[in-house]
């Protein structure tokens, strides 16, 4: 098993892939640039330079799984959104379906209906909401993980997967990137969405 991990320099890439080694858990952090690699080297973890927005067939081969852990930011325009949150998410499912991937985990939000969210926020939600379709609609064993507004607290171990028990309408990264790391190694979790809020939960036992 190894688990390729699309945006890994990012907050939750990154720490998805020191959790992962911790683990034991074989994975290769896909990077824009050489630049980039001397904390996932500190790691022990494999890397591979390929960019969302241009050729990235070669980084898949060789994975069975792969994490989009990949955004655009808060800080970038639309045209990003569109690149990135849109176009990448999509062809990174359809080269993970033609490549043979045995599944898929997007990263994605809680909420996607670009009509409810704030102005500034509707196309980053319309572009999540599109990526999302498709995964479901692609025939790949999926899992949609859908967090609530991030925060940059230590993981608590303790979530919630319903809104009616959770304790917030957060989570930390940490803890989105240790539910990841869960559902990654339990083969039987797949064709499933799930929300991922502060809770009182243990998070292994609210997987289930």
């Amino acid at each position: 098993m190894k688990i390729l991990v699309i945006g890994a320099n990012g907050q939750i890439g990154r720490l998805f892939c020191q959790y992962a080694a911790e683990a034991g858990v074989p994975v290769c952090a896909m990077i824009r640039s050489p630049e980039q690699q001397s904390f996932f080297e500190a790691l022990g973890v494999e890397t591979v330079i390929a960019d969302l927005e241009g050729d990235f067939r070669h980084a898949i081969y060789g994975c069975d799984q792969v994490l989009f852990a990949a955004g655009s930011g808060p800080h970038t325009g639309l045209d990003k959104t569109l690149m990135i949150d849109l176009h990448g998410a999509i062809r990174a499912i359809d080269l993970a379906r033609e490549i043979g991937v045995t599944r898929f985990m997007m990263i994605s939000t809680l909420h996607t209906d670009p009509l409810e969210g704030p102005e500034k926020l509707r196309p980053y939600l319309a572009a999540k909401h599109a990526a999302d379709t498709h995964l479901i609609a692609s025939t790949l064993p999926y899992v949609i993980l859908r967090p609530g507004r991030l925060t940059d607290e230590s993981a608590s171990g303790r979530i919630a997967t319903s809104r009616d028990t959770a304790s917030s309408d957060a989570i930390s990264r940490a803890d989105v990137a240790k539910a990841a790391l869960s559902v990654i190694q339990r083969r039987d979790i797949k064709d499933r969405e799930l929300v991922l809020l502060d809770g009182n939960e243990p998070l292994n036992d609210a997987l289930c």
